[in-house]
């Protein structure tokens, strides 16, 4: 059965009344106004079109069922699906100001947008930076783009990751804040349309995930945790 975002819900609703309506409106026109038979074949080619794009963005908005195949902090899970475009040694400048391991996660608007939790703990940071809406893939939209920044830390680690909005996302939401408790795999936010999700790590973890190959949220381990 196929889940729909809360976030998507009422946009489908709304784009699915103005695709009928629209189609309708066509339909009453080259039948009853224009009485052009022939031209039908242009009613039918709009039609498959507005079927088309309600597809598209009927899937973005999909939110699959997906459990935590073990639940264990020592295991980082993808918070996100995409495509890793970045694994490297970096200095975190907002909340650890030292050396950490980046992996960074590309989500195309044909990927699941939903963000989820990749360990269990307290939310000890949290902060929204307005900002600019560079390509996601560009280097400096870590730090200039719009973002969330978000640190778990269960007592013995700690990570950080940041929702990135990209140059077609502009609304970036996270259902989280400072003090809440979080459960590993659960949902914590969601990008419309294009982002990234950049995780930082430290230096000593294991990576488990390789640069160009693909991610899926809760599936996939990224690193081991010592």
């Amino acid at each position: 059965m196929l889940r729909i975002h809360k976030e998507g819900r009422v946009l489908l609703i709304v784009l699915g009344i103005l695709l009928i309506s629209f189609n309708a409106s066509i339909y009453f026109v080259v039948n009853f106004i224009i009485g052009t038979p022939s031209v039908m074949w242009v009613v039918w080619a709009i039609f498959i079109i507005s079927l088309g794009f309600y597809g598209l963005i009927l899937q973005f908005f999909r939110n699959p069922v997906r459990k935590i195949p073990v639940l264990d902090n020592k295991l980082v899970y993808a918070p996100a699906d995409g495509k890793v475009v970045v694994i490297e040694e970096t200095v975190e400048t907002e909340y650890f100001k030292d050396r950490r391991i980046q992996i960074s996660i590309f989500m195309s608007p044909l990927n699941v947008h939903v963000n989820r939790n990749p360990i269990s703990g307290l939310i000890k940071y949290y902060r929204y930076h307005e900002g600019k809406y560079l390509v996601a893939w560009h280097p400096k939209a870590s730090t200039e783009n719009e973002r969330t920044t978000v640190v778990i830390g269960d007592g013995k680690r700690e990570i950080l990751f940041r929702q990135i909005a990209g140059a077609v996302a502009k609304r970036i939401k996270a259902y989280v804040k400072e003090g809440d408790k979080v459960t590993q795999g659960d949902d914590m936010g969601f990008i419309k349309f294009g982002s990234r999700v950049d995780i930082y790590l430290p230096l000593d973890a294991h990576i488990k995930i390789g640069l160009n190959t693909k991610a899926i949220g809760n599936q996939t381990v990224i690193a081991e945790l010592p």
